[in-house]
């Protein structure tokens, strides 16, 4: 699980993300913060560590397409790696609830795109039942090539700081990046706190990414949330957005609203003084730019008093 980029025929440059610093807001909050970039993958989520994995397997073991019910990562994410792979790319999505780039990623690469009359579970429940036919394999998180692709965020993490962080911090959708990393952490003989934020308006929030109603992977969550390894924290949409501005805003690191989610939890934690912390951003503030509010446009005049006058 270290640094170096996989050795897949069909890999795009996957891993080796940046940690970084957060200086700012480790002073906000009196501890020691870093931020696992995941937005820098090559389609611009974390879901690329596993689904190289996922379709090189699908491809080998014959079969003709992949399939996957998407909030819009796991689509573009599919979506470029069957391209590579040359198998088509069948991807179901709940209708008006996905951001628009991440549905034109997955188009761009030629992915079969049908948005359907219902939720993300509906999405989820007709792909698991069209991967038990011949030439189909579900690609999403259910799909064990996904979660151990996606352990390999830990190793980088370990490399990076140079030991484990005392808490890592992350979303929790539809839980199965939670459980890659506590089993990457197992694996790697340590034994952080893990903190996952989860939106208190599950079907609905403004947080797309993590807009699933029952995670697919809640029984095995549960387990790590029983067995003291995992904590849960239940965030309000104005939560969300605070620590999603707070990252732009304090320290330059776009990422779609649903990568805040571990911050917002890590604010509503009372003992993390003096700790050191990994947030992982899961996905790039271009994967969701609609959730900016740009507000009006008001030119000004082509001259240096007027722009002046606007700046006030």
């Amino acid at each position: 699980m270290g640094l170096n980029v996989t050795s897949s025929t069909i890999s795009l440059g996957e891993g080796s993300t940046p940690l970084v610093p957060a200086r700012r807001l480790s002073e906000r909050l009196g501890l020691e913060l870093h931020l696992k970039c995941e937005g820098l993958n090559p389609t611009g989520s974390f879901k690329d560590r596993g689904m190289v994995v996922a379709v090189e397997r699908a491809a080998e073991s014959g079969a003709r397409a992949v399939v996957c019910a998407s909030t819009g990562n796991t689509a573009a994410s599919a979506a470029a790696y069957a391209a590579r792979a040359g198998l088509e790319a069948i991807v179901l999505t709940p209708a008006g609830a996905t951001a628009t780039a991440k549905r034109a990623q997955a188009r761009a690469a030629g992915a079969r795109l049908f948005e359907i009359r219902g939720s993300f579970d509906d999405a989820l429940r007709l792909c698991r039942e069209l991967g038990e036919r011949d030439g189909f394999v579900l690609v999403n998180s259910l799909n064990p090539d996904r979660v151990e692709g996606q352990k390999s965020v830990v190793g980088e993490i370990l490399e990076q700081l140079g030991s484990a962080p005392d808490i890592v911090a992350l979303p929790f959708g539809g839980g199965g990046n939670v459980s890659a990393v506590a089993a990457g952490f197992a694996e790697a003989g340590a034994s952080p706190r893990l903190v996952i934020g989860q939106a208190a308006e599950r079907a609905t929030t403004w947080a797309t990414a993590i807009r699933i109603s029952e995670p697919a992977h809640g029984a095995h969550v549960a387990e790590l949330v029983g067995a003291g390894r995992v904590e849960v924290v239940t965030l309000s949409e104005d939560e969300l957005r605070v620590a999603w501005q707070l990252l732009s805003h304090q320290e330059g690191v776009f990422c779609e609203p649903a990568s805040a989610a571990g911050l917002a939890a890590l604010e509503r934690l009372p003992d993390v003084e003096g700790t050191t912390v990994v947030c992982i951003l899961t996905g790039h503030g271009l994967k969701d730019a609609g959730a900016v509010d740009e507000g009006g446009s008001n030119p000004v005049d082509a001259t240096l008093e007027a722009v002046l006058e606007a700046i006030g």
